[in-house]
């Protein structure tokens, strides 16, 4: 048996410096070594979310940390999750129920009132590091924010009641990188500077040894060793939490594949439901809100949201719930899933003002459907005649007037999810039903003519494993392992 080794901590300069997957990466090498590491970030920020074997609702990194370790998910990995319903307010979800929205300035200034958060995220530490070591934390964030120390829930704090050794993560790609690991690292109490093990140096570009004297002086400068230094990868797919990059992505239609539009909503969610079919070799996947965009496209997805009404009333604003309906008469597939689902009806209402001030909209009258919203969230894995899924909603969607039942999914536990008008229209509240490849052939039927040369569909269950093996391997071959091992058992 393994002697235990310390809690380790990945905290950052900055957001999106990369410690969500170098986090992940050391969830992998650990299980390779043959530890029982689980991932841990005590409080997060995103829309993309996760359904637990439980039913309970976590940050989609926790979800893919726990894949990468070998893993269930369980609410104790992150068992504070904010989800943005507006530039001012956050649905609060604590141990994977949602207890209410909090304004940003009463949340971070005021607290929760009655709960204490931070001995709830302790306890759920706890009883996680009771059952695994050793537990990867992750921060959020920069740990040099001060003016939020009091707060602070999931940086220096968590690390000091985890006694975790911390790791610096610094992103040289954006630039500064020396500034900003020094004054991350100066700008600590001196009991937390103590905690600070090592440096990493990630989306390094170009020959590493051009940075062999700036890795000295970093050391020299913070009296902290740089444990290493990870070149940017592009051929490497991990499932992130972050949208930043969707609009980026190639909207120019191509031949001999079925060119598929995902609606680009404000409010977004679960956007990894389309990771799967864009590694499909069938397919060439597009995001967008331009109207002429979705007229090009052979199929279109109407993702989740976290605000179903806000985000159909700007498709009705900005010309896209027109276009979504012209392009479905000339041929083109729609698919709804979860709030696109419910876009996709006749109507949505919302009288109780759930999501807001508004309490009725007129649908995309594509399905025959009527959907009320509800402040009860319903969340679950399900598993269906396609494969698995997982369901994270608000509301309750039935069939309008005398429109009879026509479910798209028969799930296991005999209940029917979701409606289908034909083999091109149709809509659940199931994410995760495109990861099961019976389905993208289903969906991708219609059009068996113009991708008949196509090659053989993906197993994304084996691709997303064969990718967090690659990503292990990147890992190791940049950061030194002896040396942070001897640090997690010092």
């Amino acid at each position: 048996m393994k002697a235990p080794l310390h809690p380790i901590m990945l905290a950052g300069t900055g957001s999106d410096v990369g410690k969500s997957i170098v986090a992940t990466a050391l969830c992998r090498i650990l299980r390779q070594d043959g530890y029982a590491p689980a991932p841990f970030k005590a409080q997060n920020m995103a829309l993309n979310s996760y359904a637990t074997p439980d039913g309970l609702e976590i940050g989609r990194a926790q979800a893919v940390q726990a894949e990468a370790a070998g893993i269930p998910c369980h609410t104790d990995m992150n068992p504070l999750l904010l989800k943005p319903q507006s530039d001012h307010t956050s649905q609060v979800v604590l141990h994977g129920r949602p207890i209410g929205n909090k304004n940003a300035y009463d949340y971070w200034r005021r607290g929760a009132g009655d709960i204490d958060y931070r001995a709830e995220v302790c306890a759920a530490f706890d009883r996680l590091s009771a059952r695994y070591n050793p537990i990867v934390m992750e921060g959020a964030g920069s740990i040099a924010e001060i003016n939020l120390r009091r707060t602070d829930l999931v940086n220096m704090s968590m690390a000091r009641h985890a006694g975790a050794d911390v790791i610096l993560v610094g992103d040289i790609d954006r630039g500064g990188v020396f500034a900003s690991v020094y004054g991350s690292i100066m700008l600590q109490s001196p009991d937390d500077r103590r905690l600070i093990k090592g440096i990493i140096i990630n989306k390094f570009r170009g020959d590493l040894r051009l940075f062999d004297d700036g890795r000295r002086m970093l050391e020299e400068l913070c009296g902290v060793p740089v444990l290493g230094v990870i070149p940017y990868f592009s051929d490497i797919h991990i499932e992130e939490e972050d949208s930043v990059a969707l609009a980026q992505k190639s909207m120019q239609a191509e031949r001999g594949k079925v060119n598929v539009a995902v609606v680009m909503l404000r409010h977004l969610s679960n956007y990894t439901d389309f990771d799967a079919l864009e590694r499909d070799p069938r397919v060439h996947l597009y995001y967008t809100n331009n109207t002429e965009d979705l007229r090009q496209a052979d199929v279109i997805i109407v993702p989740g949201t976290k605000s179903t009404l806000h985000d159909l009333y700007e498709l009705r604003r900005n010309g896209c719930a027109q276009a979504i309906v012209g392009a479905h008469r000339r041929g083109a597939t729609v698919l709804g899933i979860c709030g696109g689902y419910q876009m996709l009806g006749v109507e949505v209402l919302d009288p109780d003002h759930v999501e807001g001030d508004i309490e009725r909209l007129p649908g995309l009258g594509l399905l025959p459907v009527t959907t009320t919203m509800s402040g009860d969230k319903l969340t679950r894995q399900v598993t269906c005649q396609y494969g698995q899924g997982y369901e994270i909603h608000q509301g309750e969607t039935t069939p309008m007037g005398d429109a009879q039942p026509a479910p798209l999914l028969h799930l296991n536990d005999g209940r029917d999810d979701g409606y289908v008008v034909d083999d091109k229209c149709m809509g659940t509240y199931v994410h995760g039903i495109l990861d099961n490849a019976p389905f993208v052939d289903m969906l991708l039927k219609p059009f068996a003519d113009k991708i008949a040369q196509a090659a053989t569909p993906l197993d994304y269950s084996a691709y997303k494993q064969e990718q967090y093996d690659l990503l292990a391997r990147h890992v190791r071959r940049h950061v030194d392992m002896d040396k942070l091992y001897q640090i997690l058992q010092s």
